[in-house]
């Protein structure tokens, strides 16, 4: 069960620390089909970790669970339908694109309660992709959790990764994962997954802050776009200072 956010000292992020090893939890990613989608989910699955591919048909999903078997034959991977993935889960990744972040979420809240549900939208609104455009709630991350209620964990991770590469690259990459929600434990945990997928993370603090991590997406689309730059990422400079204060 999380609990509330303790008061204690930051640590610092780690490739190595993973928090999730000893429990083993199944990983559900809903709407897992894309490339955002099966690039953590083959990652995780080559992590050895309990991965369920989700779609709106289950046909969809068995079709990319074959395809990720194929560069991960031992992963223990599995297709089902949202709702089922949902239920069976107990941390949920969220990966559809903002268009039907609402719609998608709106089916699925009594399945995620009591679980983490790891939201990695970005309010990208076509054709103006290069402008930050964010929802009047002020994140998607945060209206996943107006929807979803107080019985579901959202944390916010994963918005600044270049699906592409995360889906054709093996190994680390060179992009950090800003990881922001209202407990520390369960930040912690995600902090865990971007470890096993082979990236850096880091607290990031509360899901107030997912506002920056979402709007920073359209930034670096723009700079790829003016400096022709293949997948800009984010990257944390200088190290870590002594583990003293809170990181509230």
């Amino acid at each position: 069960m999380l609990s509330n956010e303790p008061a204690s000292a930051p640590s610092a992020p780690s490739r190595r620390r993973l928090a999730i090893t000893e429990s083993h939890p199944i990983l559900a990613i809903l709407g897992g089909t894309g490339a955002l989608g099966t690039g953590l989910g083959r990652r995780w699955a080559n992590a050895g970790l309990d991965v369920i591919i989700g779609s709106r048909a289950r046909e969809k999903a068995a079709a990319a669970v074959q395809s990720l078997k194929g560069r991960v034959p031992e992963g223990r991977l599995r297709a089902m339908e949202n709702a089922d993935a949902a239920r069976a889960a107990d941390v949920a990744v969220l990966t559809v694109p903002f268009a039907h972040h609402d719609s998608t979420l709106a089916g699925l809240a009594d399945a995620l309660q009591g679980k983490i549900l790891v939201d990695a939208t970005v309010p990208l609104v076509p054709p103006k992709v290069s402008r930050v455009q964010l929802p009047p709630e002020g994140s998607a991350a945060k209206a996943a959790q107006a929807l979803l209620g107080d019985g579901v964990t959202v944390v916010s991770a994963f918005q600044n990764v270049a699906a592409d590469k995360l889906a054709k690259e093996d190994g680390p990459l060179d992009c950090d994962v800003l990881v922001s929600g209202d407990r520390r434990e369960a930040r912690e945990t995600v902090i865990g997954l971007v470890a096993a997928a082979g990236l850096k993370g880091w607290h990031a603090g509360p899901l107030d802050n997912s506002v920056a991590a979402e709007a920073l997406t359209s930034v670096l689309i723009f700079m790829n776009r003016h400096y022709r730059l293949d997948g800009a990422g984010l990257r944390i400079t200088g190290a870590p200072a002594p583990p003293e204060a809170s990181d509230r």
